[in-house]
């Protein structure tokens, strides 16, 4: 078993009795627990019991709003949601992933994708925790004049002019900031961001790095802080103090 995934919980909430069991087999046989429901009314009753680590939600069960089912369980937590749908239903999967799911899967699915899918978001997720942990820390990063505050999620250029940064360009430059001097892989870059899933493959990293890339221009001067490390990643290159 992964040391990654031990002790891991999944709950399903899934009406279809076929694919129910087929989580729960194909899971099981993967060493991740699974609790398999019906339906969504004994969900967060479970949630209070047991500690869950990944939801995978079928949004069309009936007489319940999956829509409504996502947004209780991000407003309470941020725990992994992975959405199960049809094929025609593009419009409820954009709307969950608005809504803060992180994921789907399109019905029939691969149980191997599935298992595939749920990896990668705890693996991202537990990237999410550290990457947490080392910014409660810190009050502000320092680089060649430039200020992040940590608090404000605000970059500031050396002239003091104010650049506007998306939540996944603040947690990029935080990750770069975080470990200067490093090589850190598209991989590892896409578990801190937490680009939505629609983006997810190590590509989007070289685009948001690029957007990246041109806010740290916004003065005018090409600083060159990132350099891509051809075949492994990018390193952020300039000096960096952190401020407790």
């Amino acid at each position: 078993m992964s040391p990654a995934m031990e002790s891991v919980h999944v709950l399903t909430v899934e009406d279809d009795p076929s694919i129910r069991q087929m989580i729960v087999d194909y899971l099981g046989d993967n060493d991740i627990r699974v609790t398999a429901l019906p339906d969504g009314r004994g969900m967060f009753e479970l949630m209070q019991r047991e500690t869950i680590d990944l939801v995978i939600l079928d949004l069309k069960l009936p007489g319940e709003d999956g829509m409504q089912l996502v947004l209780k369980l991000r407003s309470d937590s941020d725990i992994p949601i992975i959405l199960l749908t049809g094929r025609k239903e593009e419009a409820d999967r954009v709307m969950g992933l608005e809504l803060g799911a992180d994921d789907y899967l399109t019905k029939p699915f691969s149980p191997r994708e599935l298992l595939a899918r749920i990896r990668a978001l705890l693996r991202r997720a537990r990237g999410q925790k550290t990457v947490a942990d080392t910014l409660s820390r810190i009050r502000a990063y320092r680089f060649a004049g430039w200020e992040l505050n940590v608090r404000l999620r605000r970059l500031v250029t050396p002239s003091g002019t104010i650049v506007v940064l998306t939540n996944n360009e603040f947690n990029l430059l935080a990750a770069f900031l975080a470990s200067p001097k490093t090589v850190l892989s598209r991989e590892q870059l896409l578990d801190q961001s937490r680009l939505h899933n629609d983006e997810v493959y190590d590509r989007a990293i070289d685009v948001q790095v690029g957007r990246l890339r041109r806010k740290l221009d916004a003065d005018g001067v090409e600083h060159h802080f990132i350099h891509t490390e051809r075949g492994a990643g990018y390193m952020f290159v300039a000096d960096v103090d952190a401020v407790h």
